[in-house]
């Protein structure tokens, strides 16, 4: 059986973070590049004072970078939308990019904010679109051990890097929505023409790969590239872009989002 031809040129894998302010430079945030020859190499930021990257800065790259005509495919650590019981309670249509909109209104962390500054009510309007930590997407669920979006404060949680994220997928698919598919929201079916971004979730991956001296951060971006390099080149990651849903669930999925590598 032949193997499928690589649908992407370039592979790029973020591990985020939702620490202090979109323009602190934060060790915790790391890019990782690959292409269909090379292996991952770490991407750092533009010359400057500041020695990491911040959430603003690689929003801006990333605006550059999916201008170009590299298909490419994006892994972002971080979660994209929020469980079907926060749009119930909160009487929010199931509209992704309306819930983008709505959420950045109350949550405004694409400003020289703290996430905290919204928790504790100095800004914002948090209180009035908040959830419950017992609250999970069922891709959380399926894949066992992700936390609930709404779990602050715990080892390994993704919600203060969630809270911080999603008013930058907002700022991309505004500045290059009509170049980008941001999968499942856009359909689960992927375009050939356009780039593709996902919620990954680099514990399905990284214990796959070699540290070879890099931190935990590191890591997390490195596996993320290398993962969906090998899987794209090696045929077999069409698989993980059509999990198993029965259509009810496909539907709940549409809206919550899914992560890249859950079956």
């Amino acid at each position: 059986m032949s193997k499928a031809a690589p649908g992407f040129d370039r592979y790029l894998g973020i591990d985020y973070s939702g620490a202090k302010t979109p323009s602190d430079s934060l060790s915790g945030l790391r890019v990782y590049v690959a292409d269909r020859g090379c292996e991952p190499t770490e991407v750092l930021p533009p010359p400057s004072p500041r020695k990491y990257w911040t959430r603003r800065g690689i929003a801006e790259w990333l605006v550059e970078r999916l201008a170009e005509e590299l298909r490419t495919l994006v892994g972002i650590d971080h979660g994209f939308s929020f469980p079907s019981r926060y749009f119930e309670e909160h009487g929010l249509p199931h509209d992704w990019p309306g819930f983008l909109d709505d959420f950045q209104g109350h949550w405004p962390t694409d400003e020289n904010i703290y996430v905290d500054f919204v928790r504790d009510g100095i800004v914002g309007n948090g209180k009035v679109r908040s959830g419950n930590p017992g609250w999970r997407r069922l891709t959380e669920i399926r894949a066992r051990g992700a936390k609930s979006v709404f779990q602050f404060d715990v080892q390994g949680a993704v919600a203060k890097s969630t809270h911080a994220g999603l008013p930058w997928l907002r700022y991309l698919r505004q500045r290059v929505g009509n170049r980008i598919h941001f999968w499942p929201f856009d359909g689960w079916e992927l375009p050939a023409d356009k780039s593709v971004v996902v919620e990954v979730y680099p514990s399905l991956w990284k214990g796959q790969f070699n540290q070879d001296g890099r931190n935990a951060h590191q890591h997390d971006a490195y596996s993320v590239a290398a993962w969906m390099q090998r899987a794209d080149l090696d045929g077999t990651i069409a698989r993980f872009f059509k999990p198993e849903l029965t259509i009810a669930e496909r539907q709940v999925a549409g809206i919550e989002g899914w992560i890249l590598g859950v079956l």
